[in-house]
């Protein structure tokens, strides 16, 4: 009885693990394919969700291509000062059957807030779409891994 109690929580463990690790391989630095403005991010984990900071949009600079534009439409006054390069705009993804969800992406070039949800289409491969309301009504961008 000790043995069969044993090997079935070896077994919970083992497969909770292998649950762990497939929600962690959206950890990565991440480019847009097909979306304008361009986009990289890098998403990370922290307290069992995951986050993406802001590495790079083809829209962020002034004019002279250098200098980060700032968050001068954020909604929080105190806010709009700060630079748009590295902002965690992507916050609370959470990890449920296959697929990241119920997180929230803040657009610095609109000071608008998007509910997100994103999917690993292959290792290397990942569909995110972010959306007002109902997921319809709503744009799917694809990133590659960058690293």
């Amino acid at each position: 009885m000790k043995k069969t109690l044993f090997t079935a929580m070896m077994l919970l463990v083992s497969f909770a693990s292998f649950a762990q690790l497939a929600a962690d391989k959206i950890i990565g630095v991440w480019e847009s394919v097909d979306s304008d403005p361009r986009l990289k991010f890098e998403f990370y984990k922290s307290g069992g969700k995951y986050f993406g900071k802001l590495l790079y949009a083809s829209n962020m600079f002034e004019s002279d291509g250098k200098t980060p534009k700032r968050d001068d439409k954020n909604p929080d006054k105190d806010l709009r000062s700060r630079s748009r390069y590295g902002i965690t705009n992507i916050t609370n993804l959470s990890y449920e059957d296959s697929e990241y969800t119920g997180g929230n992406l803040y657009n610095p070039a609109e000071g608008r807030n998007y509910r997100v949800k994103a999917k690993l289409t292959s290792e290397n491969e990942l569909d995110f779409r972010g959306y007002i309301g109902f997921s319809l009504l709503g744009k799917t961008m694809k990133f590659k891994r960058v690293r």
